[in-house]
């Protein structure tokens, strides 16, 4: 079974992307508004991919992203981040940071469904 954790504070935006990758064979959702409830599924549960918004009130996704690729057992996790931001400043901050995907919204849902195929057949 793949877990796939989708953080962003919005829950309208989470039931968006969850329908947008329901076709994943295998696949369930964690969900976290926050990035410190990002923070405690990841060490209740084992997840296999994340989606990441970077716009979040109690922790900026970037820190998230920070805090997850400081520990060993998450280094080569997939993290898809999915916000607003679509300066060329942010994405090349978030993929400094260890993001393996960075898209902005709106998103289209196929690319997003293509992409976490792509890096979970890799795994």
């Amino acid at each position: 079974m793949t877990t796939i954790l989708v953080v962003d504070d919005s829950a309208t935006m989470r039931r968006m992307i969850m329908a947008s990758l329901r076709n994943l064979q295998g696949a369930q959702f964690n969900e976290a508004g926050t990035g410190l409830e990002a923070i405690e599924r990841m060490a209740l549960a084992p997840i296999h991919l994340m989606t990441l918004d970077l716009n979040m009130p109690d922790l900026h996704g970037l820190d998230v992203l920070k805090f997850v690729r400081g520990h060993e057992s998450y280094r080569s996790l997939p993290i898809i981040v999915l916000t607003t931001r679509g300066d060329e400043d942010s994405r090349k901050a978030a993929l400094a940071a260890g993001a393996t995907f960075y898209l902005t919204k709106p998103f289209n849902p196929n690319e997003l469904l293509s992409q976490v195929r792509a890096l979970l057949a890799q795994e």
